[in-house]
């Protein structure tokens, strides 16, 4: 892919012009975020997530989006599909074990030679819903589920963000719940809308139990076909698809690193 050349963004305190970055289980996504508008300003640059995922590999795939994307500014937020202490991994369940205990800020800060500060991947997702999407504004607790490789999960309590739920790794019907019901699984088992839908409306149950929200918002790839599953959905919560759909997590990647730098986080 031809590198792609976009105005030195490095004032990124003012601008508010920042790479987001997404690392999933199976796609790496990045580009370039207005947050003034939560737009992406930049084309979506899409590479498969390296296999095995072990970070030295991931690092390179990362600085690649970075480089195709033209980007020069100094501050990079990535949404990281694990939990994140600190910018610290500290499970490894869509990605390699080697990850846990690895310091994602610095390994990748060095790699590209600007700052990148990390937070959990639904988490990144989550915060553009709640400040641009469907979530804003409202008040109470508001769950996010991305379906994807996994299930993630971001929870936030009148617009605060309750960090690394990750209720996709709860147990349903004696499995880990996005074994049983995922974008993985779904393919896995070549299950109808109507199997996933009924699979998933059991999850949804599962969570609304937990967290009693006001509004469930999904995200993640799967949620570009909402339509075809969300009559078996009968939750007794209302249920949105998200306004970004899967372009959420580099958004919000790149939306926390700059209010994390600007000390709003």
């Amino acid at each position: 892919m031809r590198q792609h050349t976009y105005p030195n963004t490095g004032n990124y305190m003012q601008t508010k012009t920042i790479f987001g970055i997404d690392v999933g289980g199976t796609n790496t996504k990045g580009a370039i975020v207005d947050l003034g508008k939560g737009e992406l300003i930049s084309e979506r640059i899409k590479v498969p997530t390296p296999v095995p995922s072990k970070p030295e590999a991931v690092a390179k795939v990362v600085a690649e989006l970075v480089r195709q994307a033209g980007y020069k500014g100094k501050l990079i937020g990535c949404g990281f599909p694990s939990i994140v202490k600190d910018g610290v991994c500290h499970s490894a369940a869509n990605i390699d074990a080697e990850w846990k205990g690895v310091n994602i800020n610095k390994l990748f800060s060095k790699i590209i030679g600007a700052k990148v500060i990390t937070t959990n991947d639904a988490d990144a997702a989550g915060l553009a819903e709640m400040r641009y999407g469907k979530g804003k504004n409202v008040k109470g607790n508001v769950l996010l589920v991305t379906i994807g490789t996994g299930l993630g999960t971001a929870l936030f309590t009148d617009g605060i963000l309750v960090p690394n739920t990750e209720f996709g790794h709860c147990t349903l019907h004696n499995m880990i719940a996005e074994h049983y019901v995922s974008g993985t699984a779904r393919k896995a088992e070549n299950m109808t809308w109507k199997e996933f839908g009924n699979r998933f409306n059991e999850f949804l149950e599962m969570v609304n139990r937990l967290t009693s929200p006001n509004l469930i918002i999904l995200g993640g790839g799967i949620s570009n076909f909402y339509r075809q599953f969300r009559k078996y959905l009968t939750v007794d919560t209302r249920v949105k698809a998200a306004k970004m759909f899967n372009h959420a997590g580099i958004i919000g990647a790149a939306l926390y690193a700059y209010e994390k730098k600007a000390g709003k986080l």
